[in-house]
This record gives C-alpha cells, structure tokens and sequence, in this order.
C-alpha cells in the first residue's frame, strides 16, 4: 500500500489499473521465437561442423605423432641390436688395456655399420672405462688436437700396477693403426658414478635416456646402456636423433601450424622450422627454450604442460587466444619418454582448420541479419508500445535482484497486467525497505534504549501512525514503564501501564493499537502502542499482522539485547569471583587481582582523555576496552594452579608444613646423644668434670649451629660462600636411625622413594643431618610443561628455561639459597602461573571482539628488551595496553600494604625504583614519564595506599633517573 493511493486528483494509469491486456502481446512474442529457432539451428549447425573440423585436425595430427614415434624407435632398434652384441664381447671381461684394444676393431666396425651411433664405451665395475667415437668432422679433430689422418679415437681410464690412475687419448687411422699414445692426468671419469651406469646396473635391462645435446657436435642423441652377460660391466652407446626434426614436418595439419618436441624443463629438441636447436652457452651445448622460439602459441601451450591440469590435456584439444587470433593447441605424449615428460606440441590457426566453414558462416550470418532487420522494421512500432512499461518493470526487477529496494516512480504501460504489476512492485520494495531499515537498526544498536528509539521511529513511519510508544516490563514495580515515545510534542502517554487496555482513551477519529510484546518463551517483554487514524486501512486484518509482525521482531531484538547484557554480567561476575578467590586463597597476593584492574583501566581511561599530550590520538572503542577491563581482571588467573606452600613458601625449608621442625628433631637426638655418650663416659671412669665439660661444649655448639641453621631457613639475609660451606659442613654430621622410612608411605611417595633408592637400608642406618637425597628430586614425568623454545608441545610460542626437576625438596639445595626463600624449581612453578594464564585463556571460545583478552591478560611479565617471560616479546611486540598492564601491575605490587612477607614502600621510592625498570628497559619510560608528570600516582595513591606511604616526590630526582628521550 502506497501513500499516493489516498491522493486527491485523478489517478495515473498505472493506479487505475487501465490498458489492454497482456495476451495481445503473445502474437509479437511468437514472431521474435520463430526468429531465434532460426538462430538456434544455424548456430548449432556451426558448432557442430567447427567441433568436427578441429576433431579432425586433432586426429590428425595424433596419428602423425604415433607415427613420429615408431619412426623414433626404429631409428634406435640398430643400435639395441649393437648393444646386445658387444654384451657378448670378450671386451667386457678384458682385463688390461693391451686386451681392450685388441677389440678395438670390433667396436669402431659398429660405429662404421651405423652413422647414426656417435660413440661406443665399456664401464668396469672397478671404475675403468673404455669409450671409441669417430673422428669424422673437423670439429671433433679440433677438439681432441688429434693428429692427421686421425679416424677413430679411444678415452682409456685404468690403473697401473702401483693402483694409480691412468688417463689416456689414443688416436687410430683408418685400418685402426695406433698413430699417437696421449696420456692424460686429468682424465678421471669414473663411469660408475653416471646414470646411464647405475640405471643398468640396478635393474640387468636395457637403459636409455632422456635425449640431450651431445657436446662436440650439438646434435641430438641418446645413450642406451646394458649390463654384460658376465655382469662386470655395462656397455653404453650413443645414438644420435636429427631425423626428428625432419619428421615432425608431418605434423603440419596446415600451412602456418607450428610444432615442436620439448622435454619437461620446456626445452627443444626438436623444430622443423629451426633444425639447430642446441646453442653454446659458455662453451657448452644447451638446448634452446620454448620462449626462445618468439612463438606465444608454442609458449601458451608449454605453459599448459607444467600446470597443474598438464596430464589431463594430454591428447585434449585447447582454444587459445594469441594475439587477438584463435589458435588450436595439442599437446601430445611421446611415448617413449613420455614418463619423463617430454611432449609433443602443435598449435595452428582455427581460421586455416575451418577453411570454407568460415565463409559459408558470414554468408549465413548476413542472411539472418537481414531477415531480423527487416521483421524488426515491421514489428518496432507496437513492440515499442507493449514494451513502455515492461522495460520499467524489468529494471526495478534487476535493481531487486542486485539489492536495491529503493522505491522508484513507475511508467505507465498499456497493458493491464503490467500496471497491476508494477502496483505491486512499488509496495514489495517499500515493505521490504522498511523492514531492512528496521533489521538494521535492531541489529547494529547496543544500547536497548537508543535501539528503541530508532525502531519506534521506524515503526510509527512504515505503518502510517502520527505517534508511538514502547513500554517495557518492570518485574520489581510489576507495571509496565515508558521507555521511548515518538510524536508530536502535544502526544501525552501514561508514564506507567498496568498492562493492555488500561490506557486512557484516545481522542475522537484516532486509534490505538495496543501489540504486546512477548519473548521466545511467550514470556512479558513489554506493549509497543500506536496512534493513528480510524481509516478502513488500519481496520484491516492485514495491518494488524503486519504490526504484529514488527512487534514480534521488536520483541525478540529486546530480549536478546537483555540476555546478551545478562551474560556480559554473569562474565564480569565470574571473572572478579576467580579474582576474589586468587586473592582470598593466598594473604601473600593480597587483594593485588582486584587492585591491578582499578589501576590499570584508570590510567587507560586517562590515557584516552587526553587531548594534547603524546597519546592524543590513542583511542579504544568500547569493545576494546571492555576486552582490556576482562584482560585486567585475568591478569592473575593462572595462580589457581600455582601450588599454595610455594606461594605462601615464607621458609627455604617450607612444604606444606615448615621442616625446620624436622631438622630440630634431629639436634634434639644429637643432644640426647651427647648426654648418653657423656654417661657411657662417666660409667667408663673418666673423670666427671671433664666428661660435663665435654656435654656443655657439644651442646653449646649444637645450640649455635641450630640457630644458624634456623636463620639460614628464614632466608631474610644474603648467605656467603661460607656460610653454604658451613650449611654442608653440618650436615654431614649423622645420626642413628632404627625404623624403616617407608612405612606409613603414599603410594605416590613410596613408588618415588623405591625408583631412588631400590633396596632399603638395614637398621640402625645412619643419616645426615641435613641431606639431599634422591628422593627429594621430583621429576618432570610425562606432564613436563612446554614451555622451552624447542618443544614441539609448544604452540604458543614461550621461550622459558625450565628446571632439571619439577620439585627439589633437598634440604641442603634448599637451605642453600642465597637470597629468598624460592628455589630454582619453586620460582619457576611461580613463574608458570604466566603461562597457565595464556594457556587457560587461549583455550576458551572467545568472540572476535574479545580475541585479545589472552594477550593483554598474559604480558605484563613482559619486558622491553625481550628479556621478560613467558614468551619474550620485544617492543615492537608490545602495544600501549600491554605496557599501561605492567606498569599497573608493578605499582600496586611495590606499594601494596596488605603482603604479609614485606612492608609496603613509600611513594616516593616505588616511582624511583619504576625509573630504574625504565632504564633496565623493564618497564616503558615514555609511558612512565607520561605517569609520572601528569600526577597519575597522586590519584591512585589518595585512593589505594595508607597516608603513611604518601611522602614528598621530587619529580626532577626521578626524572634524573629515566633513559633519555629517544
């Protein structure tokens, strides 16, 4: 329904519905298909006889290049029949080279009988070798500097009777006279090492190879190869292929078609049109390349040979556009390297193929061409008419179809159906508009309120109402409150419903509809009210669905925005209950997990406000900064799996009760000792004074050394070389034990104290005083964090050394600490929890808002100059919120009262040690300087630390201590 429709004045055609109908246009229709059967069957006819001419061609030439290869193999047929000879001849046993060259008419008659072989050559399995080539062109004799009258020559390689190795030239005459002996130091081929020698070898058959370009005469060859009857070596012979190129001449299918035989690495071995195919490039023979020919047919096509689709095009015919003209392309396998990729390629022009076809098309094309002018010059004038509104029609349909619902005037047409048509275009675009418009706004808006706001607009709009309101549920007040209104100024609504029909009435001639807006679950969500007139289109069923409709879509768009701010919610309260529990769980962190966010989104906040300063442009938008707010909050959340008697480990000797209870024992049994040994004494004789003298002196020094022992353990003083010296020094002192230590065991630690120590003691046993024993060393076993730089298991990327142990509980290891209480093994299990943050954190589904939140979370331990853990990122790693995360996190650590195990510093030595992190590049001092001057510790303080923290700060002095601006 469309606003124009109740317009005064008289209505257009296309409202009317006037026009003549649609089916006096089937007899131009009719016409116009005649027209294109005709069009059909020629061009069909032409397809047709073009797909058989190009068959044709195609066969053609696949026949011809079958032919090419049984030509290929009878050109090698003589020389298999040669190798299989000389397999037989004693040459290939001899031994000495005096006995090869006793064969050496045999091998250069074979060269004789068959101009095509180019040299004959034995490998030994010793590594000598024998080779004979004619010396019948000038190049050759150049080559070798043979002497006149030079025929044939032999490559000799053997050892004398020393082992040495000989090389030598040997040139004969024509009767096989030696005419010069020529050593050859140099000459150190060893024939095993080439693959025409390992290939038949390996498997006792004839071998043959790729073709290639031999060196002195840049002509084409192969080498066949066989193993001799005895096996002791292989017989090889070089056979060369120029009639290839004179035979691919056959392969023309027309004047101008082109073809070569190239090998896998796209070079040509042979081309009809240009026989020298093989160049010298820095003295050596190389076959030119497929690009060098300047042909773009031969190169499109080799192209299609190294593709991925290069098997499947085998034998295929391809349509190629080259150079604005249509080329035929076949490429064919040649059969007897087809394995190693060498291919057949012919490309022709398609216009030279189709011959007659092509005119007989143009004139059959000019035919029909002057038969549609002339149908077209009879029917223009009433397909003109009965085309207006249809062309109208079919570019609002095509606008749809990309898209676009935007409501646009259609023309009149004179058919009936057409006006009806394009009526019911303009209502489909409009609705659909609407309804996009509303989506839109329902799906993008946050805020529920500004959401509200915008639909009501949209709805008051798309269903013609001059007002509208939007109440929402109220559980607590059990009514319904007014949460947007949209209308004219003078439009007064009820602040407050008790639910439907309780309004006020309307005035008179305007109506109220009342839609309740209900959830999934048919759950209240609140009454979208509409003001309107009375008219016969709002009394209609279809408008009352209609807004039905939009209300049910409002509805929905509510209630997900409430559960979406209801999970957001139950998010935050989870995380700041982990929070809490990390806190309540250890006096030793204090309340740090929920001071460090306050901090942290604090000076972010500050950060963000500034206008003028050196972070004037930085800006979070708001799901990047709740994603830092969740990140703050998890900093921490890996604590839950750090072991609560090394968090709280307040003595070296600490597990999870204080062993220094133990070690006393032990002193109060070496008292009792000293008592029992001063009586045997006495009952011995011995005088009494000196045997009292002797207890008192033995229990004033085991007095000394428990007290030294006890302040070693409290771990309060740096401990000197002498004084671990002494540690060990009194634990080597023993004493008696009379029970069996495995009893009264776990299963866990009596199956670690039998793998240490595997057979027991017999009793009494005697024991150190303070002891490192086996069993104390806890092993990693198969949970062994990944954590090292090499670790497969490592997929995070952290880069931590991890300790031999998972736990050392040594007495003497422990007690030997020389600053704190932690040992190697103990620091680690509190550095981990960094890792069991990341590793916590990455493992769960974030959405893409929130993808950030393990990283911000799991930095802070981060250094600037990648010294810091658990991955150590660089600074070009660490982004400003990473950095603002740190800096939170070690100023509320240095100025936190409520640690048990130190007293908080004052202000103004937290900001100096903060200086010196800068300079050690912990801490970023730009960042710093930023907080240092604009007082950001001032605000943080009146509201986190104790009065007595808060002292005088001279900024210059802490200034002093900063690196220098870079």
């Amino acid at each position: 329904m469309t606003s124009s429709a109740n317009a005064s004045g008289p209505k257009s055609p296309v409202e009317s519905g006037r026009g003549f109908s649609l089916r006096l246009s089937i007899a131009t229709v009719v016409v116009f298909s005649m027209l294109l059967v005709a069009v059909v069957v020629i061009g069909t006819g032409w397809v047709g006889a073009r797909a058989n001419a190009i068959d044709t061609a195609t066969r053609v030439a696949t026949d011809a290049g079958r032919s090419i290869g049984e030509r290929a193999k009878g050109l090698l047929e003589p020389a298999k029949s040669s190798l299989r000879q000389l397999t037989f001849d004693p040459i290939t046993t001899a031994r000495t080279l005096e006995a090869r060259l006793a064969r050496i008419y045999v091998m250069s008659e074979e060269l004789v009988a068959n101009p095509l072989l180019s040299s004959v050559y034995v490998g030994y399995e010793d590594g000598e070798f024998l080779l004979v080539r004619p010396l019948d062109q000038p190049a050759q004799r150049k080559l070798f500097a043979a002497p006149p009258k030079s025929n044939f020559m032999a490559q000799s390689r053997t050892r004398d009777r020393q082992g040495r190795w000989l090389g030598e030239y040997l040139f004969f005459d024509t009767d096989r006279r030696l005419l010069e002996r020529r050593a050859m130091p140099d000459y150190r081929f060893d024939p095993r090492t080439r693959p025409w020698y390992q290939d038949a070898q390996a498997t006792g058959q004839p071998s043959l190879s790729e073709p290639y370009a031999y060196f002195t005469t840049r002509e084409l060859g192969v080498t066949l190869s066989q193993l001799s009857h005895s096996g002791e070596s292989v017989v090889g012979i070089d056979v060369v292929l120029d009639e290839l190129s004179r035979s691919l001449a056959d392969l023309r299918v027309t004047r101008h078609a082109r073809i070569a035989l190239v090998n896998a690495r796209q070079e040509v071995l042979a081309d009809p049109d240009q026989p020298q195919t093989v160049q010298l490039i820095q003295g050596a023979p190389r076959f030119r390349r497929i690009q060098d020919l300047n042909d773009a047919g031969l190169s499109a096509l080799a192209d299609l040979a190294t593709g991925p689709s290069a098997q499947s095009s085998l034998g295929q015919a391809r349509m190629l556009q080259i150079q604005g003209q249509e080329v035929l392309g076949l490429m064919l396998p040649f059969e007897m390297w087809s394995d190693q990729g060498m291919r057949l390629l012919v490309t022709a022009p398609v216009d030279e193929l189709l011959g007659d076809l092509s005119v007989k098309r143009r004139r059959m094309v000019m035919l029909v061409a002057a038969l549609v002018l002339g149908m077209l010059a009879l029917s223009w004038p009433l397909a003109a008419r009965i085309g207006h509104g249809i062309e109208g029609l079919t570019d609002k349909a095509r606008a749809v179809a990309r898209f676009h619902f935007t409501r646009a005037d259609m023309r009149p047409s004179a058919i009936k159906e057409v006006n009806e048509l394009a009526l019911a275009m303009q209502g489909m675009s409009q609705t659909i508009e609407s309804f996009l418009e509303l989506s839109h706004r329902m799906a993008t808006e946050p805020d529920v309120e500004r959401m509200l706001e915008q639909v009501l607009q949209l709805l008051v709009q798309a269903t013609r109402s001059h007002a509208g309101a939007v109440y929402l549920w109220d559980e607590g007040a059990d009514c319904m409150q007014v949460a947007a209104v949209h209308g004219p100024s003078e439009t007064a609504f009820e602040p407050r419903l008790a639910g439907p029909g309780t309004a006020a009435p309307s005035p008179a001639g305007e109506q109220r509809s009342e839609l309740l807006l209900q959830g999934r679950q048919g759950n209240r969500q609140g009454l979208l009210v509409l003001l309107h007139q009375g008219d016969d289109g709002h009394q209609d069923l279809g408008f009352q669905q209609f807004a039905q409709q939009l209300s049910g879509m409002l509805a929905v768009s509510i209630e997900t925005r409430q559960l979406i701010d209801a999970q957001k919610k139950l998010l935050d309260g989870v995380i700041r209950l982990m929070a809490d529990a990390i806190d309540a769980k250890s006096p030793y962190t204090g309340g740090h997990c929920e001071r460090v966010p306050e901090l942290a989104v604090e000076m972010m906040e500050e950060l963000q406000s500034d206008a003028n300063g050196p972070y004037a442009g930085f800006r979070l938008n708001e799901q990047e900064r709740y994603a830092f707010q969740l990140g703050a909050w998890l900093h921490d959340c890996g604590k839950v799996t750090s072991p609560e008697h090394i968090v709280d480990k307040a003595t070296k000797l600490e597990l999870i009760s204080n062993r220094i209870h133990e070690v006393r024992l032990r002193f109060e049994l070496l008292w009792r000792d000293a008592e029992i040994a001063c009586w045997q004494a006495l009952a011995q004789g011995q005088a009494p004074d000196v045997a009292r003298a002797a207890l008192a002196e033995r229990q004033r020094a085991l007095q000394d050394d428990f007290a030294f022992v006890a302040a070693c353990n409290l771990g309060s003083e740096t401990l000197s070389d002498e004084a671990i010296a002494r540690l060990h020094a009194l634990g080597a002192q023993t004493w008696q034990r009379h029970f069996d230590d495995r009893l009264g065991l776990s299963t866990e630690e009596l199956d670690r104290l039998q793998t240490a120590r595997p057979q027991a003691p017999s009793m009494p046993a005697s024991e150190p005083l303070l002891a490192d024993r086996p069993e104390h060393r806890v092993p990693w076993g198969p949970r062994r964090p990944p954590v090292e730089k090499g670790d497969p298991g490592n997929v995070y990327g952290f880069d931590m050394p991890l300790p031999l142990h998972k736990q050392n509980m040594g007495e003497l290891h422990n007690l030997s600490v020389r600053r704190g209480t932690l040992t190697e093994e103990d620091r680690f299990r509190i550095n981990e929890h960094i890792v069991q943050t990341y590793t916590m954190l990455k493992s769960l589904p974030w959405p893409q808002a929130l993808s950030r939140v393990p990283e911000l979370a799991a930095t802070h331990h981060e250094r600037l100059d990648g010294q810091g853990y658990p991955r150590r990122l660089k600074a070009d790693q660490l982004g400003l919120p990473e950095r603002v995360m740190a800096l939170a996190d070690v100023f509320e650590a240095l100025t936190a009262a409520d640690r048990p195990y130190k007293t908080p510093k004052p202000l103004s030595e937290t900001l100096a040690i903060m200086a010196r992190m800068c300079r050690e590049q912990h801490l970023d001092a730009e960042l710093f300087r930023y907080f240092l001057h604009r007082a950001l510790w001032q605000r943080l303080a009146r509201r986190h630390l104790h009065p007595a923290q808060i002292d005088h700060i001279d900024t210059a002095s802490i200034e002093a201590l900063l690196p220098v601006h870079s």
